[in-house]
């Protein structure tokens, strides 16, 4: 493991497996939220608590300390997966422990609920042109994603967020014209969509090969599946929503599912693609 470029804090970026090289890259696949936007920042904070409440009110003798550790585990390994997912985990947890679970959706539903008096502002903010979309996104992203188009790669955008959602935040945002391959979202049938699915489709309906796709995430998943192909990993373990520093809860994580890089954001652009291209 060794820091490529430290001038400060924001500018780092770490290199966990020597010679990982993108060079042969065809394909990017961006996860959405905390890679791209910050938006939806601070959503940990909401689904947290509510499931930890949940959890206590059930009395098993556990302490809240107990409870929210375990649920912020749970959340950490499903994140980037559809949200869904995440309440049926927590609803396997409320049985577990005696209690009567709720339909996932109805989880899902009150955490969206929740969610929204955080990010509603923001979204209106956006539509309103009161803030620039620079606000509400992981520094430098935009000169990224016109580097990897000016090297041809063909990108995607993939997220665990309900696709009606993230497809007009990515639209707000400005971003939907880089992705040529697509905007991939949570699907109503939650059994149609996931990344390892795009991922496998990418491969098999193409000349891509795993080896030559690169993912950009910062979440387990992503990187977990594209390093299960062979590509090339760059974990972006940010701490949110200011995005000038690595969270060492993130990074560790990241690195233990693959993350080939480890960034907090993209301002030491020219040093992260010169690294990630080596050949």
């Amino acid at each position: 493991m060794g820091i490529l470029a430290l001038t400060e804090t924001t500018h780092l970026i770490e290199q966990v497996r020597a010679g990982a090289s993108a060079a042969a890259a065809k394909v990017a696949l961006f996860d959405f939220d905390g890679t791209i936007s910050v938006i939806r920042s601070g959503w940990v904070d909401v689904m947290e608590p509510m499931m930890t409440g949940i959890l206590l009110d059930l009395k098993t003798g556990e302490s809240e300390a107990e409870l929210r550790a375990l649920i912020q585990e749970m959340i950490w390994r499903t994140t980037g997966k559809e949200t869904i997912y995440q309440m049926m985990d927590f609803a396997s947890q409320v049985t577990a422990r005696g209690g009567v679970a709720l339909d996932a959706r109805v989880y899902k539903k009150m955490y969206l609920d929740r969610l929204w008096t955080v990010i509603g502002s923001r979204i209106e903010d956006l539509k309103q042109g009161r803030v620039a979309p620079e606000k509400y996104m992981v520094p430098g992203v935009w000169r990224l994603l016109e580097s990897l188009r000016e090297r041809g790669l063909k990108m995607y955008l993939a997220s665990g967020t309900d696709e009606v959602f993230m497809k007009e935040e990515a639209r707000l945002l400005g971003v939907t014209p880089f992705f040529e391959g697509g905007v991939y979202g949570a699907q109503e049938d939650y059994q149609s969509f996931s990344k390892k699915i795009l991922i496998q489709r990418i491969i098999s309906n193409s000349d891509v090969r795993g080896e030559e796709i690169v993912c950009f995430g910062d979440g387990y998943v992503e990187i977990e599946e594209v390093k299960l192909v062979g590509g090339v990993t760059v974990g972006v373990a940010t701490k949110e929503p200011a995005c000038a520093e690595v969270d060492e809860w993130k990074r560790q994580r990241l690195i233990s599912v693959g993350a080939d890089y480890i960034v907090p954001n993209y301002l030491a652009l020219p040093r992260l693609l010169e690294a990630l291209f080596a050949k």
